[in-house]
C-alpha cells in the first residue's frame, strides 16, 4: 500500500520557517515609518540577491529564478513604484533609469545563470541603501513634525 520510504522532508521545515519569516516580517512593515518602509524595501532585495547568488552556486534553478523574481518585483513593484516622477526632477529620472536597468540585469542574471551580474546590480543599489540608511534620524524626524 505505502511503498516509498519515509523520507522526512525539508520542504515541510522550510515552509515553517519561511511562514514565520513572512509573519516577523508583517510585523516589521506594520511597525515602519514611510522612510523605514523603503529600508525593508532595501533589505529584502538584497536579502532576495543573497539568496539568487547561493541557488546559482548550488545549481538550484528554481530558487535562483524565484529569489531573481523577488529582487525584480522589489525594485519594479516597490522603490520605481515609489518614485514622483513628475516632482522628482531629474534624481527621481535618474533612479527610474537606475532601477531599469537594474531589472534588465538582474532578469540578464537569470537567463543566463551570471553571477558577475548580480554583483554588479549589489554594486550599484549598495550607495543607495547606503544614503538611505544615512538620513534615517532626520526622515524620521521630519516625518514626526508633519
Amino acid at each position: 500500500m505505502f511503498n516509498a520510504p519515509y523520507a522526512p522532508s525539508a520542504t515541510r521545515s522550510q515552509q515553517f520557517a519561511g511562514s514565520y519569516h513572512q509573519f516577523g516580517n508583517l510585523g516589521k512593515v506594520a511597525q515602519a515609518s514611510p522612510h523605514g518602509l523603503v529600508a525593508l524595501l532595501f533589505e529584502g532585495y538584497f536579502a532576495a540577491l543573497n539568496r539568487a547568488r547561493g541557488a546559482m552556486r548550488a545549481g538550484e534553478i528554481g530558487a535562483k529564478g524565484s529569489a531573481i523574481g523577488h529582487a525584480v518585483r522589489i525594485v519594479d513593484e516597490g522603490l520605481r513604484a515609489a518614485l514622483n516622477l513628475s516632482q522628482g526632477g531629474n534624481l527621481a529620472a535618474d533612479l527610474d533609469d537606475l532601477y531599469a536597468y537594474v531589472c534588465l540585469r538582474m532578469t540578464q542574471a537569470n537567463l543566463q545563470n551570471d553571477e558577475a551580474a548580480l554583483d554588479e546590480c549589489m554594486r550599484l543599489m549598495t550607495p543607495l541603501r547606503e544614503a538611505w540608511a544615512g538620513i534615517a534620524g532626520s526622515a524620521d524626524h521630519a516625518g514626526r513634525r508633519n
